[in-house]
């Protein structure tokens, strides 16, 4: 199992030097990889109540990462430099809101960013919730999930061949491709939801799947049960498709964190993100918010738990 972090940008600042410096630190505590996340915009603060109210979210999720006041790095952007700060540790989108964007940039910067970290990205992606974003990219919000799902089949064949002609919804192609490929002729793609929809992807055209939401317990081993079946149903090996989940720092102690550690890993887990800024159902930020404060719950977690991983 792979243990990874994320950045806490929303708290340290968006300065080259402060994400080099923890994106360092994170390494030479041993970390696997780093998670960041992605929104192109917000929505004013004086209506987030109004707008989660109408795109189905929870009001306190609207109000904290979908307006102004929080700041989001491209994460594309972001790995491309921290790729040339750091030696070994790895980069995870968490999501890459993937329908606002043209599906054969996203390949080609996605392409550029494996060859200059040497393999290694992992693209996260997810269909996104917030309408505004879409409206200011000219992206049709509601036919996001249907587009997000042609687009990995685009990417993954641009990525695979040389050359490739593509007809599909949204997407044509006439024996075109892309002028810099992976290495690999591939790049793993995870996604992110937990929609019924959302499995059937995976299923069909996963590397992995990164949902936040679950705690330990049954309801997740529903979910990953009823996941390997719909691989199965692909003619595919669950065993080819990770699993990562979200763990809080802030929550417990460590007899609490190794009880759960060793839940997922049990359960098949691949990736464990140690997130120190999420708030939801089960889990909690930290109460500090500068990076010495980030990196010492980072510490004591991977301490705690790096035997079991």
């Amino acid at each position: 199992m792979q243990l990874g972090a994320s950045l806490p940008v929303v708290d340290i600042g968006t300065g080259p030097g402060v994400m080099r410096d923890y994106a360092q630190a994170a390494e030479g505590l041993g970390y696997d990889y780093l998670l960041a996340a992605d929104h192109v915009l917000g929505n004013n603060p004086a209506r987030s109540v109004e707008h989660g109210a109408t795109t189905g979210v929870s009001i306190d999720h609207a109000r904290r990462v979908g307006t102004t006041e929080s700041v989001f790095h491209d994460p594309l952007i972001l790995f491309g430099f921290l790729a040339c700060c750091t030696h070994t540790i790895g980069f995870a989108t968490g999501v890459l809101i993937l329908p606002q964007r043209q599906a054969a940039l996203v390949a080609k910067q996605a392409a550029s960013l494996d060859e200059l970290s040497g393999g290694r990205l992992r693209l996260g992606i997810g269909v996104g919730w917030n309408r505004i974003e879409f409206e200011a990219l000219g992206v049709d919000f509601r036919t996001r999930g249907r587009r997000s799902e042609e687009q990995v089949r685009f990417m993954q064949a641009l990525w695979a061949n040389p050359h490739t002609t593509f007809q599909g919804e949204y997407h044509r192609l006439d024996d075109g491709g892309l002028v810099l490929r992976p290495r690999s002729g591939r790049i793993p793609v995870w996604f992110g939801g937990h929609a019924e929809a959302t499995l059937r992807r995976v299923a069909k055209y996963g590397d992995g799947y990164m949902p936040i939401d679950h705690a330990p317990g049954d309801a997740a081993l529903a979910t990953f049960a009823k996941l390997r079946a719909l691989i199965r149903e692909a003619g595919r090996k669950p065993e080819e498709v990770g699993l990562e989940v979200w763990a809080s720092p802030a929550c417990g102690n460590e007899d609490d964190w190794r009880r759960d550690v060793a839940f997922w890993k049990a359960a098949g887990v691949t990736h464990l993100t140690a997130h120190t800024t999420y708030t939801g159902d089960h889990h909690r930020r930290i109460a500090g918010r500068s990076a010495a404060e980030h990196l010492a719950a980072l510490t004591r977690y991977r301490a705690a738990v790096a035997d079991l991983l």
